[in-house]
């Protein structure tokens, strides 16, 4: 793409009133906007990452059996009465009436809609289980809604959710998702290789469950969590249920990224939803909910991984895979052609501005590759990774070896 066609255009001033980093950078290079308290829209450059992200996490989830589908964000109150959350979650829920005085609710979770759905479609054991999913927009009434994008009032979500004929099936599917959320935050970047660890955090179920459950905490001080952990345990434990005294532990304070509910057979009980077991008899069916907080994660990343000239994207969910910039003499359009057939996503700086501008905005965005193309290069190209100082002068070839 050329970044003289590319909207909008970056910032050189972070808005007044943002205090979170991921609020600052991601406004200024123009990955997302904001409507109102809350409620961000993904511009092109966001887009591109919140895709990338959920094409890993779509990888993963399909890897376990589940199976993709889309669900409706407006619900009727009756489906929400069937559970009493539509009194038990009321400080989170948008309400709203129509004209023929009828009551609605938008989205905040799916748990009764995909419950009613399963309600439907199953009456044996034969049926189950089901493991089915959806990236969908969830709306939450947070009594302030703060840190970027990080915590809004309306946000993109991955909710798989799973059902079962026992507790041990149900379990044993726990653990599998378990490890799958732990396979994507290491693929989307958070593991020991880059430094930005994330931790199994076992917590409460809020408005969810009254059973214990997971969550998945990146490591970082712009977190509103606060988690302990034992060097000889693999999985941490948030502040909310800690026991006992605070020295045994290591603390960090974290960012929630991704949940799993064992949820049981409450639902199940509460909408009498069962099937028929192998012996005739009628059974409530098990269930588990498991959710991902894509627009979540590209805010934590910016949080974790910037410095003090912008964003440091890694390949993974970069928007682009290189920054080709042209200066003065520089004949960029072959490599740009050449890099483009060869599979490689580039985002070309053809605008007639200042060198200076162009690699301010360069660091700003934050794709993982800078090449330069001059007429100081003589027909090779500067190649320098956004996280190190070192620049290299390498033939066309030598670069697209080095990409691939």
């Amino acid at each position: 793409m050329k970044q003289s066609i590319l909207f909008p255009k970056t910032r050189k001033e972070a808005p007044k009133d943002a205090e979170s980093v991921n609020h600052k950078l991601l406004v200024r290079a123009g990955f997302i906007d904001q409507l109102m308290a809350g409620s961000w829209t993904l511009l092109p450059l966001g887009w591109r990452v919140v895709s990338k992200i959920n094409n890993i996490i779509k990888e993963e989830m399909d890897a376990i059996g589940g199976q993709e589908m889309l669900m409706p964000l407006l619900h009727p109150k009756e489906i929400w009465n069937e559970t009493g959350r539509w009194d038990k979650a009321d400080e989170v829920m948008y309400k709203l009436k129509d004209k023929r005085k009828k009551e609605f609710v938008l989205s905040f979770t799916h748990e009764e809609i995909v419950m009613d759905l399963i309600r439907k479609n199953i009456t044996s054991y034969k049926d189950l289980p089901i493991s089915i999913y959806h990236f969908s927009t969830k709306f939450r009434n947070e009594l302030r809604a703060k840190s970027g994008i990080l915590r809004g009032r309306e946000f993109m979500m991955k909710d798989l959710y799973s059902a079962h004929t026992s507790e041990e099936d149900l379990m044993e599917y726990y653990e599998k998702v378990k490890k799958a959320y732990s396979k994507i935050f290491r693929r989307l970047g958070f593991n020991s290789e880059t430094g930005y660890v994330f931790k199994v955090t076992k917590a409460s179920g809020g408005v969810f469950t009254d059973k214990y459950t997971h969550e998945f905490q990146v490591l970082s001080e712009a977190g509103e969590d606060t988690i302990y952990w034992k060097n000889d345990e693999d999985e941490a434990i948030n502040e909310e249920i800690l026991e006992g005294n605070k020295d045994d532990y290591k603390m960090a304070k974290s960012i929630e990224v991704g949940n799993i509910f064992p949820l049981g057979t409450w639902y199940a009980e509460r909408m009498k939803i069962y099937f028929t077991d192998e012996d005739g008899k009628k059974k409530p069916l098990w269930f588990g909910s498991y959710g991902i907080g894509s627009t979540r994660v590209m805010g934590t990343w910016v949080e974790v991984s910037h410095d003090e000239k912008g964003i440091i994207w890694n390949k993974e969910i970069s928007p682009f895979d290189v920054h080709l910039i042209e200066l003065t003499g520089g004949k960029a359009k072959e490599v740009y052609e050449k890099l483009t057939y060869t599979g490689v996503d580039v985002l070309w700086d053809d605008r007639n501005i200042p060198a200076g501008e162009k690699f301010a905005d360069c660091d700003l965005i934050g794709i993982p590759v800078r090449l330069v193309v001059s007429e100081k290069t003589k027909g090779k190209i500067e190649f320098k990774m956004r996280n190190s100082k070192d620049i290299e002068l390498l033939s066309l070839d030598e670069v697209i070896n080095k990409l691939k």
